[in-house]
């Protein structure tokens, strides 16, 4: 590949040169043709209103023609979903021109991007590219060497610096029009009003764990109706995307009306382990030598230190001793790559896959935003192996999901009293390690409150009291939060009917 003289890094043209692209002649061409055009391949609520070749043969004048959509999300967003055939949504009808149908994409619609690695790149550009305007980002981590082969929005001159920051200064160089702001930090730092702003976040995560917190807390923002039904208004869309070597999912997630993360975790096989014994004992492959010098060796000979996976020296230190234990045991294939993604759990990335997801997730996120275009049904695997290979399935949801259902069912007595039915609750084995110190509330009224102080006393009373009578006599759903929570735990009361003898009753 051709290079600049004195310079390191592939060419490629001046980011004022690419940006000037963003706006040549038919640049929205394809994003007008989704917009605009009729038949079955659309969502039910979306009724373009005008011939769409007018449009996409272009006019000698520059009015732009009146297109007729109907949108359904609060004022210009739009929000639509199909579930079991039935269009489910708030319809705002509205009549507006694909100009400023453009506009309240690029303007008003909010997408927070979670992740800026391999997954993360291609999705903030194509995000970009599809006409999103304002995209923010969030990631912890920092640039290595290792990222050059995949991550092509960073270049050697980057190691050392912020994803998140290198990313989006990327972006905009490149995209004109674009506002992307980045967040170094982890997705814990920010607290749910942070998460609350967007109306739509994607995910580019490599974890289970970052996946089942960010699930929780936007799944923490639903409502539900007394009948059961989410308040429309309160659910927030996630399209998830995920990698590992030549294959890959993206996911749309509707919390209360699709399974959440939580409803399919089954679909994740378990991380890998190994027996202690094997590792001290019997090692016969190359991750064993570095699982036992990380698990083992380094607690023997380096007591009292702790160690750091993204410290070069404590890295090294791992490699050279597993080196060293893989000879004793005449095993070869230990390398300093293998050591970092045994010990990182780094799954292999393959940029053509990050590419599919990516766009696939990007396309997902535009139908959510424009009803352009009927949503997937649910989840996309890809499997890259053997060919290019495709499907879509829908799971099902998990009606009792601790995490996004309208209620998780807890059978109490009629005369359990508000301190019986917390000790209920820490002892059910569903909600083990997940809650502590209760706090109880029905329909924003406390019931009970650990803190502060003041409220604790003040309903205090209220745990000598029935349950029954707290809830005006029938059962229904409790809100249950605690500092272990990552949202609210919703709690549907069920109350045991009690048979009676009417021979007793009538005294006979």
């Amino acid at each position: 590949m051709k290079k600049r003289k004195g310079e390191d890094e592939p060419w490629a043209p001046e980011p004022e040169v690419m940006a000037e692209t963003t706006d040549i002649e038919g640049r929205w061409r394809d994003l007008d043709r989704l917009l605009l055009r009729p038949g079955i391949l659309v969502g039910p609520g979306f009724e373009p209103g005008i011939d769409v070749s007018f449009v996409l043969r272009g006019s000698s004048s520059n009015r732009i023609p009146e297109v007729k959509a109907t949108y359904a999300w609060e004022k210009f967003r739009s929000f639509f979903l199909e579930v079991e055939g039935l269009a489910v949504g708030v319809l705002v009808e509205i009549t507006c021109s694909v100009a400023r149908t453009r506009d309240m994409i690029r303007n008003d619609c909010r997408v927070l991007v979670i992740g800026a690695g391999g997954l993360g790149c291609e999705l903030l550009k194509d995000l970009a590219l599809t006409g999103f305007g304002n995209l923010e980002v969030i990631d912890m981590d920092t640039i290595d060497v290792s990222n050059l082969n995949r991550q092509f929005l960073f270049r050697m001159r980057d190691v050392g610096q912020p994803k998140a920051k290198i990313a989006a200064e990327r972006v905009m160089e490149r995209v004109k029009g674009v506002n992307v702001v980045p967040h170094y930090c982890r997705i814990e730092d920010k607290d749910s009003s942070f998460f609350d702003q967007f109306q739509i976040i994607v995910l580019g995560l490599d974890s289970l764990e970052a996946r089942s917190y960010i699930n929780a807390v936007v799944c923490g923002f639903l409502e539900y109706e007394p009948d059961g039904s989410p308040i429309l208004t309160t659910i927030k869309p996630m399209v998830d995307g995920g990698t590992e070597g030549f294959k890959g999912h993206a996911r749309v997630i509707i919390p209360g009306m699709t399974p959440c993360f939580q409803c399919s975790m089954w679909l994740f096989p378990p991380q890998v382990t190994f027996p202690l014994c094997t590792l001290a004992e019997t090692p016969r492959s190359p991750a064993h030598c570095i699982e036992f010098v990380h698990l083992i060796q380094w607690g023997q000979d380096r007591t009292g230190e702790t160690f750091d996976p993204d410290n070069p020296e404590h890295m090294k230190w791992i490699y050279e001793q597993a080196a060293k234990r893989a000879e004793q045991y005449s095993i070869s294939g230990v390398t300093y790559s293998l050591t970092q993604g045994v010990v990182k759990n780094i799954i292999p990335a393959i940029a053509s896959t990050n590419a599919i997801v990516a766009a696939t997730c990007a396309l997902e996120t535009l139908k959510i935003a424009t009803m352009c275009s009927k949503g997937m049904e649910v989840f996309m695997q890809y499997t890259g192996t053997d060919g290019v290979y495709m499907r879509t399935f829908q799971n099902e949801k998990d009606p009792n999901c601790i995490v996004c259902s309208a209620g998780v069912p807890v059978e109490v007595e009629a005369t359990t009293t508000l301190q019986k039915f917390i000790d209920v609750l820490l002892k059910d084995s569903r909600f083990k390690n997940k809650i502590s110190k209760p706090s109880v509330s029905l329909q924003g009224e406390n019931l009970y409150m650990q803190a502060p102080p003041i409220l604790e006393e003040e309903t205090r009373p209220n745990l000598l009291r029935p349950l029954r009578t707290l809830m005006g006599g029938e059962g229904g759903i409790l809100n249950i939060n605690d500092k272990r929570l990552k949202g609210i735990l919703r709690v549907q009361v069920i109350f045991k009917t009690t048979d009676v003898d009417m021979d007793t009753a009538g005294g006979g």
